[in-house]
């Protein structure tokens, strides 16, 4: 899991950035702290990558060291998309013509599958869940794979995220959700419901794959009406409903068979 960035010491590594390659006296003379306080900074940053170390010899004296931050410490500092990424979602949401939207969200959701898919490759669903949420994790999002036992005391793997990544946008406009779990249908291999949101209050987001085991009619229904409506006609299309009067029974499809279909 990519380490978290201490308030703390991004205000450190914020202070160190423009200074270049820095002694620790340097560092002390800038911020105004102790050598020991300084120290401690330092190794917390170097366990986290966040800064690199490099041995100088001097021209007289002991050998000494100085510290730059890191390339992974640069893209940390730089890694504040949040508002950027609302105001290009939100200005995509509102270009008049349908057919130009379903277009750039389809280029977008291409793109995302493209990258995830580099590092999800298990043969089965079980592992290729935990590839893409180890790759999630990655890239600072809190994501699991878990397994979860069904009414019928099935074990049923599925995806955990446990805050949204993009709460602010999700809470006004779900269809960045719609978009989510089409990538991860597509990385996946297999259809997927959604059966926890944060943006309804749940603790979590939980992405389920339909599987062959009783589930409540209504979710079912609602499951395959939201991807039709998205467009994502392909995985609805692969989905075998057997409604009964109070439950629908589905297929999950083997990987082969879903990529046979794509």
């Amino acid at each position: 899991m990519k380490p978290i960035l201490d308030p703390g010491d991004r205000e450190f590594l914020e202070r160190m950035q423009p200074l270049g390659a820095v002694t620790i006296q340097d560092l002390c003379d800038s911020v105004k702290v102790t050598q020991t306080a300084v120290r401690q900074r330092l190794n917390r940053l170097l366990s986290g990558g966040w800064i690199l170390r490099q041995t100088v010899k001097a021209h007289r004296g002991r050998p000494y060291h100085s510290y730059t931050v890191s390339p992974a410490g640069l893209r940390e500092l730089g890694d504040n998309y949040a508002d950027l990424a609302q105001i290009l979602w939100r200005e995509l949401r509102n270009i008049p013509d349908a057919g130009i939207r379903k277009i750039l969200e389809g280029r977008i959701r291409d793109a995302l599958v493209e990258q995830y898919s580099k590092s999800v490759n298990a043969p089965e669903l079980r592992d290729r869940m935990q590839q893409l949420a180890a790759l999630l994790e990655s890239s600072g999002f809190s994501v699991h794979a878990v397994d979860v036992t069904t009414d019928s005391s099935r074990s049923l793997p599925v995806l955990r995220e446990n805050n949204c990544p993009y709460h602010e946008l999700a809470a006004s406009d779900e269809s960045i959700c719609d978009l989510e779990q089409q990538v991860f249908e597509k990385v996946l291999g297999v259809p997927l419901t959604m059966t926890h949101r944060c943006r309804n209050g749940d603790g979590h987001c939980e992405f389920h794959p339909i599987e062959a085991f009783p589930v409540p009619t209504g979710m079912v229904e609602t499951s395959v009406r939201e991807d039709v409506r998205c467009g994502n006609s392909d995985v609805a299309a692969r989905v075998d409903v057997a409604v009964r009067s109070d439950v629908a029974v589905l297929a999950l499809p083997s990987r082969n068979a879903v990529e046979a279909t794509s």
